[in-house]
């Protein structure tokens, strides 16, 4: 598994007082404050306000709703396309079909719960492909993501176009982001739990939770695409968000374990394309010295929790509204560092925060 690790510049070094090669600690982490800071977050609010794809910001701390924006025509009431943090939603799902046998473990090969799929399936490597690996994004098989995108949804056999592809490298030893990955899960829920994945899911975590799972895109099998284009309401992914932030408990009920959270949330390898960590489903970063753990969807969806302040903060972004030539996503993770992250700890300088260049270290 290859980790690719940020390096910080010469002049960098030599100003913290450091000699090349003997990286400087970081200074300690500002306590979390008592209260919030009002005035930054209604900074952050205009802030947000001002970048135009943005059309929701929403920012969660312990049990209450702290900033509730929405701009250019958007409703709380208004379901949206999450895109990829389709893929976080399918986290603890996975923890309930191992909760209840549905699934042996996470290194049980897949080739045991897609048998007919494997039946043609003679290489000993793709038969070597575990559960832990597609949550993992760690299969080897060629994504059918990006590029190879149009000619996966195009095919008339999508879990077969996924198992098809190449392997690119041993299962587990290297990362290859993939809706592949996702889809193949979503397969295995469905045909282990008996029925499709929102009738399952629903009833054994949405419901409960007050988010229901809707209708999406199916495979030409009839399987719902497993890790793209849900539709949820920015409240509804607070909710999802308060589910890992409060230990896996709904109303005092365990439905995923605390483990499973710590595993999930461990960040296991990175991605050479953007650098942000990856643990099972979920994307990690450093923003502003201060670990947070997200679900992250084409065009600007995220979903960040930041468990040390007891955060939960929802942005989604329109899908065609984005200015020719920004980079909406480093804009994003500024909102978080310069702003939000400051309005929620003790002795923080939030005018330390170089919002152009964004926060020393910080790959994008």
């Amino acid at each position: 598994m290859v980790r690719f690790a940020p390096l910080l510049p010469l002049a960098l070094l030599a100003a913290c007082g450091a000699e090349p090669g003997h990286r400087p600690s970081p200074p300690p982490l500002p306590a979390p404050r008592a209260a919030a800071d009002s005035i930054l977050l209604l900074r952050a609010g205009a802030r947000a306000a001002e970048l135009d794809p943005i059309n929701s910001f929403l920012v969660f701390h312990r049990d209450s709703m702290m900033l509730e924006r929405y701009y250019r025509g958007m409703r709380a009431s208004r379901a949206v396309n999450v895109k990829s943090i389709s893929k976080t939603i399918l986290s603890p799902l996975v923890a309930i079909a191992i909760r209840d046998s549905l699934i042996s473990g996470l290194d049980q090969p897949i080739r045991e719960l897609l048998p007919r799929d494997f039946a043609w399936e003679t290489d000993s490597l793709k038969r070597q492909v575990t559960v832990r690996h597609l949550v993992a994004m760690s299969s080897g098989l060629r994504s059918t993501s990006f590029d190879n995108y149009g000619r996966w949804v195009t095919s008339p056999d999508w879990v077969r176009f996924a198992l098809e592809q190449p392997l690119l490298c041993a299962p587990g030893t290297c990362y290859e982001y993939s809706t592949g990955n996702t889809h193949l899960l979503s397969a295995i829920l469905s045909r282990r739990a008996g029925t499709d994945l929102i009738s399952w899911s629903n009833r054994v975590l949405f419901r409960e939770l007050g988010m229901p799972l809707r209708g999406w895109d199916r495979d030409p099998q009839g399987a719902y695409l497993g890790g793209n284009n849900m539709q949820f309401t920015p409240r509804e992914l607070v909710t999802f968000g308060r589910l890992f932030l409060d230990s896996g408990r709904v109303n005092g009920r365990e439905v995923i374990s605390p483990a499973w959270i710590a595993e999930s949330w461990e960040t296991r390898q990175y991605s050479p394309w953007n650098g942000n960590g990856y643990g099972y489903l979920w994307w990690s970063r450093d923003i502003n010295r201060e670990a947070v753990r997200f679900g992250w969807g084409y065009g600007g969806q995220f979903l960040f929790v930041v468990p040390r302040l007891d955060l939960v903060v929802v942005v989604t972004s329109s899908l065609t509204a984005r200015p020719a030539g920004v980079r909406h996503n480093p804009q994003v993770y500024d909102l978080l560092g310069c702003y939000v992250l400051p309005a929620f700890r003790e002795a923080d300088d939030p005018a330390t925060c170089n919002w152009r260049e964004g926060w020393p270290g910080d790959r994008t």
